[in-house]
């Protein structure tokens, strides 16, 4: 039987995989010869790409915060 740990590095690692990939893939989009766009574009996809990984970041600062408040001397 899988311990949380095993599931969580399991399951994380495959996700993270899966948004490295599509990172790459809309890396793509960045070739000017195939794709027009401009500064405010930019601008857009940074801003929702920033605000949802701050989202992720938060989530799992808290869970890793919930953890230590547990543990006292």
């Amino acid at each position: 039987m899988k311990t949380n740990r095993d599931r969580f590095k399991e399951i994380a690692s495959r996700r993270v995989d899966k948004v490295l990939s599509s990172f790459s893939s809309l890396e793509k989009c960045s070739n000017s010869y195939n794709y027009e766009y401009n500064q405010e574009d930019v601008k857009k996809m940074n801003a929702v790409l920033k605000t949802k990984f701050d989202e992720v970041k938060a989530a799992f600062e808290k869970g890793v915060k919930k953890n230590n408040e547990k543990f006292k001397f």
